[in-house]
């Protein structure tokens, strides 16, 4: 499998809103598709379908497929609730025969650490799928500590890291030690948007060439 795994130092950090950047980013140089494998909150929070809208994907660049939990919970615990246990193995079994030669934009439940089941963690999902990751981090304080943990454990488990990418008010002080202290780039630098939209994140992607 081809691709890159969207994850972030929290949750509702702007992995939704990246991955529908990096799916205009990429899909002029190759096939490119989404996939959200644990979603929880279903009802009121479907990343999926925001991707879709924002990306202006069509059918065929959107694999939504996986486990779908109402309770916006750790997966762990919303599974737990729904009666249903997470497992990679089941994850995986989502895309068996699926990679069919594109570049897969997969997005993980909030952050690295966050639990699947009583044994595994996402980052078991994310060294499963074998994919770089991308961080989605906050700009502000506090952005440093978070991001340089998230950097620290993902290379102790030998996950790739792509970069990481900045969401809120620019901080050129904690872009620059996120970069000197975490020996990594951070790749594009995201605003607060005012409204979002198709329109405006197609012109924040073309802008920041999020994925040169």
């Amino acid at each position: 499998m081809k691709g890159i795994f969207v994850t972030g130092t929290d949750t509702g950090i702007g992995k939704t809103v990246v991955s529908a950047a990096l799916m205009n980013a990429i899909r002029d140089r190759e096939p490119v598709c989404y996939w959200k494998p644990i979603q929880t909150g279903i009802e009121d929070d479907d990343d999926t379908k925001t991707v879709l809208e924002l990306a202006g994907c069509s059918d065929e660049e959107v694999h939504n497929k996986g486990f779908r939990l109402e309770k916006p919970l750790s997966p762990h615990l919303s599974a737990r609730l729904a009666n249903v246990e997470i497992t990679i193995e089941k994850v995986l079994g989502f895309i068996k025969n699926k990679d069919e030669g594109k570049f897969w934009i997969v997005e993980g439940a909030g952050g690295i650490l966050v639990p699947l089941n009583e044994r595994e963690l996402m980052i078991d999902l994310m060294r499963s799928l074998r994919l770089p990751a991308l961080i989605v981090a906050r700009s502000g304080l506090g952005t440093i500590n978070h991001t340089l943990l998230t950097l620290e454990k993902l290379r102790k488990r030998e996950v790739k890291i792509s970069g990481v990418v900045l969401n809120g008010v620019p901080n050129r002080e904690n872009k620059e030690a996120i970069e000197h202290y975490g020996k990594v780039a951070v790749l594009a630098e995201m605003p607060r948007f005012e409204k979002i939209d198709a329109e405006t994140v197609q012109t924040w992607s073309d802008q920041t060439k999020i994925w040169r």
